[in-house]
């Protein structure tokens, strides 16, 4: 892959050029996945501003919804408080033939409701516990599940925070949360260390993608995704399109006469 000068931001025209190139093999990736009836998980964590929603943007632009779910939950309802913690993360999970990608996932628990002190200790003990078990019960039935975690540094979420707060088109971004979670750096950090003490296993290790660098890091990522699940290109033959009909000739513009149109401003 082509670098740009060492410590330097990537060049726009640089990572376009890159991550066409990887996307390309998402879709190779894609009908592999769709013909061996693959289930994968892939969960994406991460500091708030670390890059989570661009990174899965960049993975999901050029493939199919139908193979690629993004799941992002809100905050659990009275009635999912009182379900199993795991339950309604469960129920989205992929059936053959699906990769289901979790903007945040149920290691929520070792991070934000830990921090906030929306579960209480022994919640958050037993389940740094009984994570490893389940995901590894979670495996051995078939699931390839991929963990990343994205670092960001203390500066550049500084920085992409107050950049949040002078552009109106992310501003929806900033929550009351996020501002809490800028002030509590450590308390978070500490919570990272022993949720990956915990829960990084053989059977699902994480894998942490260096973030700062927004381009570098979707090309890492995608990068790591395509290595995690060994694929083939699956040989198609070419599609050819073929000759409309002309049996009953009818003209479909004469017959939109009459009919509202939306006024043409551009």
């Amino acid at each position: 892959m082509a670098k740009d000068e060492a410590g330097a931001r990537m060049k726009r025209k640089t990572y376009e050029k890159e991550l066409e190139k990887l996307q390309v093999q998402l879709c190779h990736l894609q009908d592999w996945v769709k013909e061996q009836k693959l289930r994968v998980v892939v969960f994406f964590e991460g500091r708030d501003a670390a890059g989570k929603g661009g990174t899965i943007k960049a993975i999901t632009d050029k493939v199919s919804p139908r193979v690629f779910r993004v799941v992002a939950l809100p905050a659990p309802s009275d009635r999912e408080k009182s379900q199993l913690f795991i339950q309604r993360y469960m129920q989205h999970f992929p059936a053959g033939g699906e990769v289901v990608i979790f903007d945040r996932s149920w290691y929520n628990r070792a991070g934000v409701e830990y921090v906030m002190g929306f579960c209480s200790p022994e919640d958050h003990r037993r389940f740094l516990t009984l994570c490893p078990q389940m995901e590894k019960h979670l495996v051995e039935s078939g699931i390839i599940l991929i963990k990343i975690w994205l670092e960001v540094g203390m500066e550049e979420q500084e920085r992409r925070f107050r950049a949040r707060i002078d552009d109106p088109l992310r501003q929806w971004k900033l929550s009351p949360m996020d501002t809490e979670s800028y002030r509590r750096w450590y308390d978070y950090s500490k919570a990272r260390d022993l949720m990956f003490e915990a829960t990084n296993s053989k059977h699902a290790p994480w894998t942490i993608v260096r973030s700062d660098d927004k381009r570098r890091a979707r090309l890492n990522c995608i990068a790591h995704l395509l290595d995690s699940i060994p694929y083939k290109r699956i040989k198609k033959d070419k599609v050819k399109l073929p000759p409309r009909t002309e049996k009953g000739r009818y003209n479909d513009q004469v017959s939109l006469r009459g009919m509202k149109f939306v006024e043409e401003r551009y």
